[in-house]
């Protein structure tokens, strides 16, 4: 047997079940197939002719560049022989070993989906520009990629109806933006902008609520726009930045992460809160004392939440400039500008408690519509179904409420669809309701109102608080788990904020 294939074989030895880990409130989700990744080595070839060998083939490598156009290089040099790196998309095995550096957001997103199946963010995630240009790059070794295919989970039937209602989707426009409504939120934003400016000296404290408000709708508009995929938000996308001093790179790093691993403990920065807010019972190794109060402390953590993503959002906006990702200086530029505004027109006393304030509606609105679902202890294949079960809706109760939660009330419609105009998602939630029955989705759809909703998020702390610790618990920034958050290197990595200090 040939070297390579014997590696090959031996890193089918390393295959793990796909477990489900209950949450607080019993559910569990049961594995259904087997999940692997693997990195195989190039290697030297032996060619042999008539049983002889006669000489040594040398293994050859890809090199891409930002376009996905790639040519063949020298695998080995004088120390080591280059890995390959292979993702599926759409049935079809890809060499990403050459485009991880030079894919637009970065070489980690690659490296998560080593030996896994990706269509499903590939298709989420990128213009149709970007979902014509991965047909470019090389494909798998044949060998690699009938050992990978023969280890990774078959498509699921209810995968293959979603891609077909998504090119529907599609076809019918769905992606359409509507002027109209975005010119009217950008309004809305401008006028608390501008109130808040006019009442800074006559009521601070109204001022710092138009204030919050324009913060928290500023976070909602950089949100959709960095999301989004068409020409409109491409030039939008600084916004974030300019108006509420979150970066686009920071901001596609975490959150995107987020939609394609949503709720894997370890992996998913936004069930990674503790030690100030634990969404289940930890190993005692990660305990804290805070645990047994966080129930009746959450608001304080909660209103730290868009200080942290700001404090988060300059580290990475350094570390871009000197890693000289896309477009970093620009970033950086934009984030200046940003403070330097806020500086000048509105004093200490009233932007700061501003901060606090939209960080707590802010925590109010994006915690509550996955904590109250499953969490997995591993990596799930099927996207399509790991949203619907890690997602809740709220529907809310009136039309304030409907502009605050930002869209964010049809969680699922944008997990699933997360570069549609948020615009569409009241119409696409009976079609949603729909695929879940006819294609029996675990738990269905599910939403539950806006209060209701919000009790069983602090439902949910009170019973972690109560509960004993649990010896072998997942941690909740990695267990080994391939994008485990203390392997990636990002600002997680260790701890949340001050986390890092206990």
């Amino acid at each position: 047997m040939k070297l390579q294939q014997a590696c090959l074989a031996l890193a089918l030895c390393g295959s793990s079940t796909v477990n489900g880990f209950s949450s607080q409130h019993g559910r569990m989700v049961m594995p259904s197939s087997l999940s692997t990744t693997a990195r195989f080595s190039a290697v030297v070839e032996e060619v042999t002719t008539n049983g002889a060998t006669t000489e040594l083939k040398m293994p050859t490598a890809w090199e891409c560049d930002e376009e996905a156009e790639c040519v063949e290089v020298p695998a080995c040099n004088e120390e080591e022989c280059r890995t390959t790196l292979d993702v599926r998309i759409h049935g079809k095995w890809y060499d990403l070993s050459g485009w991880r550096k030079a894919h637009p957001a970065g070489p980690h997103w690659i490296d998560w989906y080593d030996g896994r199946d990706a269509t499903e963010v590939m298709d989420a995630f990128h213009s149709a520009r970007g979902r014509e240009m991965y047909k470019r790059l090389p494909a798998s070794a044949p060998n690699t990629a009938a050992v990978l295919e023969a280890s990774v989970a078959p498509y699921s039937q209810t995968e293959l109806n979603f891609r077909k209602l998504r090119d529907q989707l599609e076809a019918d426009g769905w992606w359409d933006r509507d002027f109209v409504h975005e010119g009217t939120l950008l309004a809305i934003w401008a006028s608390l902008v501008v109130g808040a400016g006019l009442t800074v000296d006559s009521a601070p404290p109204l001022s710092t609520f138009l204030l919050g408000l324009a913060m928290t709708n500023a976070g909602w508009l950089g949100h959709d726009y960095i999301h989004g995929v068409d020409k409109f938000c491409n030039v939008m996308r600084p916004f974030a930045a300019v108006a509420a001093g979150l970066g686009p790179t920071w901001w596609s790093d975490k959150h995107n992460k987020h939609h394609a691993l949503t709720n894997e403990m370890g992996v998913d920065e936004d069930i990674a809160t503790d030690p100030f807010l634990f969404a289940w019972a930890p190993d005692p190794e990660h305990d804290s004392p805070l645990r047994k109060i966080q129930h009746l402390i959450f608001y304080i953590p909660f209103s730290f939440l868009f200080a942290l993503w700001r404090v988060d959002t300059l580290q990475v906006a350094v570390n871009s400039v000197e890693q000289k990702r896309p477009d970093a200086k620009n970033e950086l530029w934009f984030l200046l500008a940003h403070y330097a505004i806020l500086l000048t027109f509105f004093p200490f006393q009233v932007w700061v408690p501003a901060v606090f304030l939209s960080g707590f509606m802010s925590a109010l609105i994006v915690t509550p519509t996955h904590q109250s679902e499953e969490f997995f202890k591993e990596y799930q294949p099927d996207w399509v179904t790991a949203q619907f079960q890690s997602t809740r809706n709220a529907v809310t109760t009136n039309p304030f409420s409907e502009w605050l939660w930002g869209g964010m009330q049809y969680q699922l419609e944008h997990h699933l669809f997360p570069s549609m105009p948020r615009s569409k998602y009241p119409l696409l939630r009976p079609i949603l309701q729909k695929f879940a029955e006819e294609n029996n989705v675990p738990g269905g759809y599910r939403e539950s109102g806006e209060f209701e909703i919000l009790y069983m998020n602090w439902d949910l702390y009170r019973k972690v608080a109560e509960a004993d610790p649990v010896p072998g618990a997942p941690y909740s920034r990695g267990n080994g788990q391939l994008g485990a958050i203390d392997m990636q290197g990002g600002v997680a990595a260790g701890g949340v904020g001050l986390g890092k200090l206990m």
